[in-house]
């Protein structure tokens, strides 16, 4: 058995991979940025990793029917690029948002800019990215049998695991960030765990 039933699904199915990856690299230097340079996360930027999860999630959808049956379908495509464009859009949406709260000057904007860009506007632009791959794969989907060599799936379950261990990541330091709180502050300055278990004096209010 061939690798790929078709060329077309070989491009496609590591189109699928790649876009995982990447929102994968984008959420790991998020973390990075959280965890070594104390950058905390806004209850904004915590949707935007959210909806980046969900458009993961969404191609992860796809991969997983292999496992199944070895066979995409039109359906699965569809419902797969579906959770992935509505995720991009409600994602699209926290990022302007956030990009107008901070476009009237003198305002800094929040965080540390990256090559001149808040991150804000990296995941906006990030969002529309991923709608205009996820509408390419739709406009080249499966019109016939989409079939891959199990071989190949060992690189899926790889993936798979490596987007387990970034969604966990991201869980436990939002988990640590909010602390024992049903509310994240607007403009978080501490992780409120270690706050609440007393193990770290609160710390001053960014308005005083």
């Amino acid at each position: 058995m061939k690798r790929f039933s078709t060329p077309m699904a070989g491009i496609l199915w590591l189109g699928m991979h790649a876009n995982i990856c990447v929102i994968c690299a984008v959420l790991l230097g998020s973390l990075f940025m959280q965890v070594v340079m104390g950058e905390y996360p806004c209850p904004l930027c915590m949707t935007q990793r959210i909806a980046m999860i969900l458009c993961a999630l969404g191609q992860a959808y796809i991969l997983s029917r292999l496992f199944i049956d070895n066979n995409l379908q039109c359906k699965d495509f569809s419902l797969g690029h579906g959770m992935t464009i509505y995720a991009a859009l409600a994602g699209a949406a926290m990022s302007i948002r956030q990009i107008l709260l901070h476009i009237v000057p003198p305002d800094p904007g929040y965080g540390t800019p990256v090559f001149g860009l808040h991150i804000y506007t990296w995941s906006f632009l990030i969002f529309c990215a991923e709608i205009l791959a996820v509408g390419i794969n739709l406009a080249l989907g499966p019109r016939e049998e989409f079939r891959v060599h199990p071989n190949a799936l060992k690189l899926t379950r790889g993936v798979f695991l490596l987007l387990a261990i970034i969604i966990a990541a991201v869980a436990v330091v939002t988990f640590v960030e909010e602390g024992l709180h049903l509310v994240l502050p607007d403009n978080p300055t501490s992780n409120r765990l270690f706050e609440d278990l007393g193990l770290r004096p609160p710390a001053p209010s960014p308005d005083l």
